[in-house]
């Protein structure tokens, strides 16, 4: 049934002209159809490079607004609606511009993990990987940094900016504590610890290396340790295990999972290509000044955020 199902994929991609780009955090059998693998910020790259007339995204919403915010001549497709982040929808553009009229001297940098809306109401963009290069990059002293408090704490130690927080958190990545850390330490002795800056500060205070999600990924092919606690969603551990199985790999404790991420299967998948739907669309106005946003972050010096192939 699943081959059946790659293959029926693989050939429409074909005929049609279509790239399929995935997160990280999809579903392994997703990674068998997908062109490109990778975060936030390698995706958004790869966005702005293809040459496919259509791009079938399989991340959640804000990732495939920002697809069509990078490719507004493309025909840019999402499997479903249903796969919403619920950190984007943590900050809104009412409550933003308060805080701006607040700190009218303050450069607002917006985590790509917000809506199309948000990021007009931005200077800049940022992800992960790139966030404290960006944050370093403007020449404002205040920065306004939305929605993911934790990222900002984690920015806060890598420049001497004042950084303005919002209140908005990444639900997954907020259930790493530091005593789960810690007990995992102690049962896996030796094993290098990287954790993602989207975890409380505590965790990654306790950390040997802090990464986005690709960060981790290049770190572990380069290191000759060979064991690893992951402090990240469950899709990075099934990647880091299929591409590096001679490694050893535990998932922090208590572990977690994007459901809005697992909502994207190959039926899915199949049917956005075969019906074309579901249409991602950002009206123009919202589009121009966010774009204006993505592709200052594109031009930062030093970003990061590598994909691979299959």
């Amino acid at each position: 049934m699943e081959k059946n199902l790659i293959d029926r994929i693989k050939k429409l991609k074909k005929e049609k002209n279509a790239v399929i780009l995935a997160h990280t955090y999809q579903r392994p059998e997703i990674y068998k159809v997908a062109d490109f693998i990778g975060d936030s910020y390698g995706l958004s790259k790869k966005a702005t490079e293809t040459k496919a007339e259509i791009i079938v995204f399989c991340g959640v919403d804000f990732m495939a607004e920002s697809a069509y915010i990078l490719n507004p001549d493309k025909t840019v497709l999402i499997p479903t609606r249903l796969a919403n982040c619920p950190m984007a929808a943590m900050v809104d553009v009412d409550g933003l511009q308060k805080l701006k009229e607040k700190h009218p001297n303050a450069a607002v940098v917006s985590y790509v993990n917000t809506t199309a809306s948000v990021k007009a109401e931005s200077d800049i963009c940022c992800t992960s990987a790139n966030a404290i290069n960006v944050v370093n990059s403007l020449e404002a002293e205040e920065v306004i940094f939305v929605p993911d408090s934790n990222l900002a704490h984690y920015v806060m130690n890598h420049t001497n900016k004042k950084i303005i927080p919002w209140n908005g958190w990444c639900y997954v990545h907020n259930k790493f504590s530091p005593d789960g850390l810690i007990r995992a330490k102690a049962r896996h002795l030796n094993a290098k610890v990287l954790v993602h800056p989207e975890c409380i500060p505590a965790v990654v205070d306790l950390a040997d290396e802090v990464f986005s999600t690709t960060g981790m990924i290049n770190y572990v092919r380069q290191s000759p340790d060979e064991k690893f606690i992951i402090a990240t969603e469950i899709g990075v551990i099934e990647r880091l295990k299929l591409e590096f199985p001679e490694k050893i790999f535990f998932q922090a404790p208590p572990g977690g999972t994007c459901l809005q991420m697992k909502k994207i299967t190959l039926d899915l998948v199949l049917n956005a290509l075969e019906k074309e739907q579901f249409k991602v669309m950002v009206p123009e106005n919202i589009m121009i000044s966010a774009k204006k946003a993505m592709d200052k972050m594109l031009n930062v010096d030093g970003c990061f955020g590598q994909t691979k192939t299959y």
